[in-house]
């Protein structure tokens, strides 16, 4: 997993294969202690994303949550369609934007 700081307010997240039970607590951990303050926009780019589960999917919804607590937003770029699919299946399309 590799975090870059792309502006004063955006941070990218890429390199993610799997986000489950056995590392979503510390991705989620490492995400959010490499944040400035500054960072209103965190873009996690999912194309390599291969699997996501429960877990995973809590990671996301917690990362959403820091960032909705500084007015920002999670994006999440490019998923794989098995990937958006579970996105969908789960409702939670509607609070992140997805773009492909």
């Amino acid at each position: 997993m590799n975090i870059q700081i792309t502006d004063s307010r955006t941070c990218l997240v890429t390199g993610l294969q799997e986000l489950v039970a056995a590392n979503a607590a510390a991705v989620r951990d490492q995400i959010r202690a490499t944040l400035p303050a500054t960072c209103l926009c965190l873009e996690l780019d999912l194309s390599t994303l291969t699997f996501l589960d429960s877990s995973g999917l809590g990671a996301l919804v917690s990362l959403n949550k820091t960032l909705r607590q500084r007015d920002g937003a999670v994006r999440l770029l490019q998923p794989a369609p098995n990937i958006r699919l579970l996105l969908e299946l789960t409702r939670l399309n509607a609070i992140f934007e997805i773009t492909s």
